[in-house]
């Protein structure tokens, strides 16, 4: 059997592994964590660091494996690219191209470079070298660690008096000690953050969402729901695709799923925020495929296993959809979760992680959700109805 190596074992890992399996090939999950759920599933488990890359590489070599991939696990991507470069495996693209999309700092400044529209951004290792410099954004600014996902680390700054507290946030959660300052885009409508994919560098298949978050939630900028169609307009629509696929071109992209998150000033020029080679966190993935029947979580394990591509090409949605994190607004012990009987014809899948009795935390991250609730409507009225105000209609329930 053909071996696939997979990067992390977090549930987001779940589909990977069940298409894998479908197509016949021996799955082997990878992290230092062996109480993480997938490892349940795979058919071999090995405790290694994945953001270790020559101990993974050693670990590949010694299972002799055909293909590897970091799904929704933003640490390994840039691993899975090593290991592919070093072993002659299919990859998403060059290894020092896949490190230039990983990097917040060298990709904005990557953007900067070659004419793309960015907003003022820099990144630092020195918090002096980043206080000098206060005079060269346009405040408000975000700041964030460089390498890291699942918006740990985020913090808006409004004063610079602020900044070395959101410096410091920063930093502790990054692995390279490396951080970005760039200027806070206000946008018009939602931000979008959902996945596309490439066949031998041409975008095959696009998509734009409406990202959502939670005010009232511990970090205000985790992403806390996404809705399907984007609220961007055709025109930044189109203007961002022709861009994504002159960013793929630059880096000499191949076969691979991306995660893209892509937003909109209140002037409506579109900016590309980030692009990485693996498929998001949050099952966005699955939640297209419900929408349009495109296969893409099948196809990013073809793609790393150097398997023809099946199936994939731009569709419309069948009808309107959205996916709500479930989360927790506060720390406390989780006792139920209530949905209103008004949306539920329209729930289409109720996935939740935990039972009566777990503790909660206060969606401080992306790793305290606690399940997904996907949702399909009949028009976009309906969707909007709920999602603006989806604490009405969705609540969980604290003991």
């Amino acid at each position: 059997m053909k071996k696939l190596m997979i990067l992390g074992g977090t549930r987001y890992a779940l589909p990977v592994i069940k298409a894998a399996h479908e197509l016949g090939l021996y799955v082997i999950t990878a992290d230092y964590l062996p109480d993480n759920v997938a490892h349940k599933y795979s058919d071999e488990y090995c405790n290694v660091s994945i953001t270790d890359l020559e101990a993974t590489l050693a670990v590949a070599r010694e299972r002799k494996i055909d293909g590897v991939i970091s799904f929704a696990c933003d640490p390994g991507v840039v691993t899975a690219a090593y290991v592919a470069d070093r072993m002659g495996l299919p990859s998403p693209g060059p290894y020092e191209s896949v490190c230039i999309l990983q990097n917040k700092g060298r990709f904005r400044a990557f953007l900067a470079q070659n004419g793309f529209r960015v907003p003022t951004a820099k990144g630092y290792s020195r918090v002096e070298d980043a206080v000098k410099d206060v005079d060269l954004f346009h405040w408000p600014v975000i700041v964030k660690p460089t390498d890291s996902a699942g918006s740990k680390g985020v913090a808006r700054v409004d004063d610079p008096a602020q900044l070395r507290d959101a410096i410091s946030h920063a930093l502790s959660f990054s692995r390279g000690n490396e951080f970005i300052i760039e200027d806070f885009i206000t946008q018009k409508g939602y931000s979008s953050d959902t996945d596309s994919f490439s066949v031998d560098g041409k975008l095959k298949f696009v998509s734009f969402d409406c990202q959502r978050f939670d005010t009232d939630a511990e970090n205000p900028y985790t992403p806390a729901a996404y809705s399907w169609p984007a609220s961007l307009s055709n025109e930044s629509q189109r203007e961002l695709t022709g861009e994504i696929q002159r960013l793929l071109t630059l880096l000499h992209m191949g076969t691979s799923i991306y995660n893209i998150e892509t937003r909109e000033d209140l002037s409506g020029k579109p900016f590309i925020m980030e692009c990485s080679p693996r498929g998001g966190g949050n099952r966005l993935a699955e939640c297209l495929e419900y929408a349009t029947g495109v296969k893409l979580v099948e196809n990013a394990v073809r793609a790393a296993m150097g398997m023809p591509i099946v199936g994939v090409e731009q569709k419309p949605y069948n009808g309107c959809w959205a996916e709500a994190i479930l989360h927790s607004k506060k720390p406390g012990v989780f006792d139920s979760l209530w949905i209103s009987e008004k949306i539920e014809k329209a729930v289409f899948q109720r996935d939740l992680w935990i039972e009566k009795g777990t503790k909660v935390g206060g969606f401080s991250d992306a790793h305290e959700a606690i399940g997904t609730l996907v949702l399909r409507f009949e028009d976009e009225d309906a969707l909007q109805t709920v999602m603006s105000d989806i604490g009405s209609f969705v609540k969980v329930v604290l003991q």
